[in-house]
C-alpha cells in the first residue's frame, strides 16, 4: 500500500470512529450537564448556545491516541508503519488538553464560572510545557531548525530554537483558541491545518508524521459532523488548546514553521485582533479598534450570519493552506 493511500485511510477510519462513538458521548456529557457558559458581552444570537455541551475536544482526541497508539503497538510486531517521534506530537496534543479540560471544567463547576482557570496560571502551564517540548525537538529528536522557501538546506538557530520554538507553540495554542467562538470554525480550519502540514510531511519523507495528520483530520471530521451549526457539541478549551499546540509541534517537526503564517493565517488573524484590540484599547483610554474581538465577532456584529463568517474564513483558510503547501515546494 502507498503511503498516500495509508494516510487516506486512516483519515477515513478516524473519521468513522469519531462519528460512532459521538453520540454515546453526547449522551453522557447532557447527563452531567457539562454545558457551554456565554459571557455577557457575546452577541446576543450567542444565547441559544448557552447549555451546549462542552469540553467536545475529548470526540476527537480519544481516537487520535486509539489509532496512533494502535500503529504505535505495530511495531513491536516488527510491522514498520509508523515512527516514535509522533508521541511527541501525542503526548503534546494530551498534556494541553489536560490543561484545557481543566479549564473548561472550571468555567463550569468551578468557583470561576464562567470565566474559567485564571490567565496567568494557564499561560503558565502553556509555557512550562511549550519549553519542555522545545527542548526535545532540538536535543532528543533533531528536527530541521527552520526551513524556509528556495533555501534547499535546514537553517540552524543554535540555542535561539528553544525560545522560538516555546514562543511557537504557545502562540498556536492560544491562536486556536480565539479561534474557537463559531460552530464549525476551528474545526475546519484546523483540519485545513493538518491536511496541508500533513502533505507537506509527506513530501519530505516524514510518513509517520502524516499519518498522524491524516488521524487528526478524519477525527476532526466527525467531530465538525456533530459540530457544524446549530452545534450540537462544542470543542472548548479541552480540544481548543491542543489543536493549537500539536499543530505547532507539528510545523517544528517539518522544519516549515514559518509557514504557519500562511497556512494558519485565520488562528494568526483572530489573535492579532485581540492584541490590537487590547493595546488600541488601553492606549486610547477605552475606544476599540474593532467592535469587537476576536475578529468573528466583529463581522457577526457587522451583519455577517454565523454561517457566512465561517464559511469566509474557511475559503480564506483553503486558499492560504495551498499557497503555503506551494511554497514548501519551492
Amino acid at each position: 500500500m502507498s503511503h498516500t493511500a495509508l494516510v487516506l485511510g486512516l483519515a477515513m477510519l478516524s473519521f468513522l470512529v469519531t462519528v460512532i462513538w459521538g453520540t454515546p458521548l453526547l449522551r453522557v456529557l447532557r447527563h452531567f450537564r457539562v454545558g457551554k457558559v456565554i459571557r455577557v458581552e457575546e452577541p446576543d444570537k450567542h444565547r441559544v448556545k448557552m447549555g451546549t455541551p462542552t469540553m467536545g475536544g475529548v470526540l476527537f482526541i480519544l481516537p487520535a491516541l486509539l489509532l496512533t497508539g494502535l500503529l504505535n503497538a505495530a511495531t513491536l510486531i516488527g510491522l514498520s508503519v509508523t515512527g516514535r517521534s509522533v508521541l511527541v506530537p501525542l503526548i503534546v496534543m494530551v498534556g494541553y488538553a489536560l490543561l484545557g479540560a481543566l479549564d473548561d471544567w472550571e468555567g463550569i463547576r468551578g468557583k470561576r464560572r464562567g470565566e474559567g482557570m485564571r490567565a496567568r496560571t494557564k499561560f503558565a502551564a502553556q509555557v512550562i510545557l511549550a519549553i519542555g517540548t522545545a527542548i526535545v525537538l532540538k536535543y532528543f529528536l533533531m528536527v530541521p531548525e527552520m526551513r524556509l522557501p528556495g533555501i534547499p538546506d535546514p537553517i540552524g538557530l543554535g540555542l535561539w530554537y528553544i525560545p522560538i520554538a516555546a514562543f511557537i507553540i504557545v502562540s498556536e495554542s492560544n491562536a486556536v483558541n480565539f479561534t474557537d467562538g463559531l460552530d464549525g470554525l476551528a474545526g475546519l480550519i484546523s483540519a485545513t491545518s493538518f491536511a496541508a502540514f500533513g502533505g507537506i510531511a509527506l513530501m519530505y519523507g516524514y510518513t509517520y508524521l502524516a499519518q498522524f495528520c491524516f488521524i487528526i483530520v478524519g477525527a476532526l471530521f466527525g467531530f465538525l459532523w456533530f459540530n457544524v451549526h446549530p452545534a450540537e457539541l462544542i470543542m472548548g478549551d479541552t480540544g481548543s488548546l491542543s489543536l493549537g499546540s500539536t499543530l505547532a509541534v507539528v510545523a517544528l517537526m517539518t522544519g516549515h514553521w514559518p509557514l504557519l503564517l500562511v497556512i494558519a493565517i485565520i488562528p494568526l488573524c483572530e489573535a492579532l485582533s485581540v492584541v490590537i484590540q487590547v493595546a488600541y484599547f488601553r492606549l486610547t483610554k477605552g475606544k476599540r479598534f474593532f467592535k469587537m474581538a476576536p475578529i468573528h465577532l466583529h463581522f457577526e456584529l457587522l451583519g455577517w450570519s454565523e454561517t457566512q463568517v465561517v464559511q469566509r474564513f474557511w475559503l480564506i483558510g483553503l486558499l492560504a493552506a495551498m499557497v503555503g503547501i506551494g511554497l514548501a515546494l519551492v
